[in-house]
């Protein structure tokens, strides 16, 4: 892969050492992220720069990388994604009182809610992959997550857990598209668009950039990840931007990954049980949980997917995560989407897809 890119950005870049002299994304600075990805690059021609900026946006830690002949040109582009960001966080977000999202949570049972497009786009993109994924992924969730004190290794009443769950059911979610509505049908429902809200501002990030004469860079918001474009290529490199997966039950605290895929216009995000969670009596409790149960889902380590919308990397990652991977890999092929999943017992799935183009650390496809 060659030597590391070298950023403008010093000071606040937040790729480390990784294996083999690749660069990463630390996790310890990503203590909320739902995945963890790994970005592997390498040196550009001397025409083109690669300009990063490392900020707190969406609640959480956002690397904008660029690639531009004009430091100029490159910050004024990232600015206005990150302009971007905070408008979508605003917006989207399930703790300000001023967000859309808590004036429709407001309104449960009560009345519709007039949304702006943004939101209205969100929430649809998030039924449709409820309904792909048979409802493991809902939105609805919220009010049993917040019962769970990971920080504090608590398991939450049972009976609280059965009480919340009358809340749940994307089915309860009414979109009125052609008057811009959203309503909640029982009161007491709540949306939270955290399984989805980062990589939809990914995506929308990347057309800003694209408006902004940027032609290639990659958007990381904590470990979901948006690349488009290719990044310059030097000698026999083929310019595609080189992501790597991590390995769910690495043994050290060295970033471990278990493949590496280049990618351009693409996305890519992983929802693993090894980001959140606690051990208790010997077992692992994570944040994934099981929107009909209450209780974290026990089919897979990790799984990531792979396609072009950030949006639906973002959820169906956690959707089918808790579909477990039998149910997993037919709802990526029968909606084309690549992805790798890691199941229960540790033992790898590809998507036919993607098995030729990955580089496996080991060398073995299980």
């Amino acid at each position: 892969m060659g030597n590391r890119q070298k950023t403008k950005d010093k000071k606040n870049n937040i790729f480390g050492t990784g294996i083999n002299g690749y660069s990463v994304i630390s996790h310890r600075l990503l203590p909320i992220a739902y995945c963890l990805l790994f970005i592997l690059s390498s040196c550009t021609p001397a025409q083109e720069k690669l300009y990063k900026e490392t900020r707190t946006s969406m609640y959480t830690i956002v690397s904008i990388t660029v690639s531009s002949d004009s430091e100029e040109k490159a910050k004024t582009a990232i600015d206005r994604a990150f302009n971007e960001l905070d408008r979508l966080a605003r917006l989207l977000n399930f703790y300000s009182e001023d967000s859309e999202i808590s004036m429709i949570n407001r309104n449960a049972g009560d009345k519709p809610v007039k949304v702006s497009p943004e939101t209205l786009e969100i929430i649809d993109k998030a039924l449709y992959v409820s309904e792909n994924t048979e409802g493991a992924f809902d939105i609805t969730v919220g009010p049993v997550v917040r019962l769970w004190d990971f920080q504090n290794k608590v398991l939450p009443d049972e009976k609280l857990i059965k009480e919340k769950l009358k809340l749940v059911g994307y089915k309860n979610v009414i979109v009125d598209k052609e008057k811009s509505k959203v309503f909640l049908k029982t009161k007491g429902m709540q949306i939270d668009l955290g399984g989805i809200i980062k990589g939809y501002a990914a995506d929308k990030a990347v057309e800003v950039l694209r408006k902004n004469r940027i032609k290639s860079g990659i958007v990381a918001i904590a470990g979901d990840i948006k690349v488009f474009g290719k990044r310059p290529p030097t000698g026999s490199d083929n310019g595609l931007w080189n992501v790597g997966i991590q390995n769910p039950r690495q043994k050290s605290d060295k970033d471990e990954i278990i493949a590496a895929i280049g990618l351009s216009d693409m996305a890519i995000s992983t929802s693993g049980d090894y980001q959140r969670f606690f051990i208790k009596d010997g077992k692992r409790y994570h944040h994934l949980l099981n929107p009909r149960t209450g209780y974290p889902a026990y089919g897979c380590q990790s799984v990531t997917i792979i396609t072009r919308d950030a949006a639906f990397t973002d959820a169906f990652a956690t959707g089918i995560f808790i579909l477990g991977h039998q149910k997993g890999m037919d709802v990526l092929k029968r909606l084309g989407f690549d992805g790798v999943i890691v199941d229960k017992d540790g033992k790898i799935h590809a998507t036919e897809g993607i098995k030729d183009k990955i580089k496996w650390s080991n060398g073995v496809l299980e």
